[in-house]
Formats: C-alpha cells, structure tokens, sequence
C-alpha cells in the first residue's frame, strides 16, 4: 500500500481544497466503518484520506420550517434517538436502525452508506422514499441532488472528483402521512439485505391516497424509485387492488443478481411481498396521522 496522508479539516473550505489538490486521489470519510474496511483489504489506496467528521455543518441535526436537515456525517444514532425526527419520519429511522450494530451506528452515517453504493443499503431506500434532497459541494460549488440520483451502480455515485455531500434535508410531512421500510435478510440480525423497501405515502382527508414514493434495493444494480408503483397507488383507497398492481410495478422493475443469499427469482417474488408490507404499515401510519 502506497503512503496515505490523514487530514481531518474543520471547515468546508480546507475540505475543498484538500480533496482538490488531489486531483482524484482524494476519499471522504464520514464515519468510516465502510472506508476502513476498505483500507485494509487495500480494496482503495487513496492520496489523503479527508476525514470530514469535525465540520460543524456536516454534524447539525435541526427541525426548520421546510422540514429536517440532516448533515451528512450525523452518526446513525443520533438520528435514531432523535424522537422528534423518528416521529416524523419513522420509515427513515427504520432503515437507518439496520445499518450494522449500535456500535457501528455510533460512527456510521447515512451520508457513508449513501455514498458507499452497495445496492443493499438499509438507509438508502428509506430516505429515497422520504424525498430527502442532497446537498453537494465541491471544487465547482454547490448543488443540490435528489437522492435517488447519487448511487449510479454498485460502488459508484454521480459525485464527481472532490465533491462530497453536506447535508440532507427532508421536506415537512403533510398531514395523513406515513412511511416505512422494512427488508428481509436470511439472518434476524446484522445480514444484507436480499429484499428493502421503503414506501412514503400521504391521504387527503377522504383517505384518498394523492402522494406516494416507493423505493427497493438490494434487487438491482442501485436503489431504485419505482414511479409506477406509486402511481399504482395514488387516486386509490390504496385497497387490495391497488397494493396489488403496486407489487406488479415493483416486481417489473427488479433486475437482481441471483447469489448464495437467494435466487434471481426468489428475489423478485420476494420484493413485492416486502412492498406490500411496508406500504400496508405507511397507510396505517398515515391514517393515524
């Protein structure tokens, strides 16, 4: 392994100007429980490693009034013990709940597993389900990112060179609203996903489903937004008819791998059992909202 500079800036401009004079040979590190690992096996042999836990704006966690910001190196438990933000968005939290062991979660952030783009990630299809939006900074500036457009394919993101992600910010919840994620792993604890899904919906005061985001991993080459399968819900009463052409809409969109954790098939077949379940447990949420 080639010699490895550590250097942990304190504002976004020394963060900037680091990975910028790498020229390419510069990596993030957030919380590090991917980057380390990754170090070792010498899967990366990166110029600096930047370190961008001790800026101030990338470990704020506040309520405003378009909804939450979250900064992109917000440890994992924070966010989960955050009552205020679990009551708002419960479906992120489970996602984000997932995301290794309550150790790993005192360092892990949802900017990390984002950014680490393994389709398999816990938190990913949840806050895709959310609408959460990114905040992007590099060399170039700053601009914002839907979510469901970072991760490009397993191990990539749309990111480019120096670029790193500050925050995420998750609109306000409109009454009648309710999400979930839920996967399904051959072990109870600490596995990969072979199924996630993550399902964000809001009622109007008839019940009438008129917003919906549906969002599966582990069952493609990146998280996806499965547009059809919302749209498979919203004008209904999100009745059996509707879950169930929104599980023909899901089921379409897979393209998983098959592997020892399951098959091409089982997958498939098992997205839209998970889907139905998650988006059954949003509408009860959204109901008693």
């Amino acid at each position: 392994m080639t010699d490895m500079r550590y250097e942990a800036p304190e504002t976004l401009d020394a963060a900037i100007a680091l990975l910028d004079d790498a020229s390419g040979g510069g990596k993030v590190m957030a919380g590090g429980t991917d980057v380390l690992v990754q170090l070792h096996a010498e899967i990366i042999e990166p110029e600096v490693l930047v370190d961008i836990k001790n800026i101030p704006d990338l470990k704020a966690m506040s309520q405003t009034e378009a909804g939450w910001l979250v900064g992109a190196a917000v440890s994992g438990m924070t966010i989960v013990d955050n009552a205020d933000f679990a009551t708002a968005w419960p479906g992120v939290c489970e996602g984000v709940a997932l995301i290794g062991s309550v150790q790993v979660k005192g360092r892990a952030s949802i900017g990390g597993n984002l950014c680490n783009a393994s389709p398999a990630a816990d938190s990913v299809p949840a806050i895709i389900a959310a609408g959460a939006v990114a905040k992007i900074i590099g060399p170039g500036g700053v601009r914002k990112e839907p979510v469901e457009n970072i991760v490009t394919g397993p191990g990539q993101t749309s990111l480019e060179d120096g670029e790193f992600i500050v925050s995420f910010s998750f609109p306000t919840r409109a009454p009648h609203s309710g999400d979930c994620y839920l996967r399904l792993t051959p072990r109870t604890e600490m596995d990969i996903a072979i199924v996630g899904a993550g399902v964000s919906l809001t009622l109007d005061d008839n019940g009438t489903c008129n917003a919906a985001r549906i969002s599966i991993g582990a069952v493609a080459p990146r998280p996806l937004l499965v547009e059809e399968a919302a749209n498979a819900l919203i004008g209904t009463k999100v009745d059996g008819t509707a879950l169930e052409n929104m599980v023909a809409a899901v089921r379409a969109a897979c393209d998983p791998i098959s592997d020892k954790r399951g098959t091409r098939e089982y997958r498939i077949k098992t997205a839209g059992v998970i889907a139905r379940r998650a988006a059954s447990k949003a509408l009860e949420r959204a109901r008693a909202n």
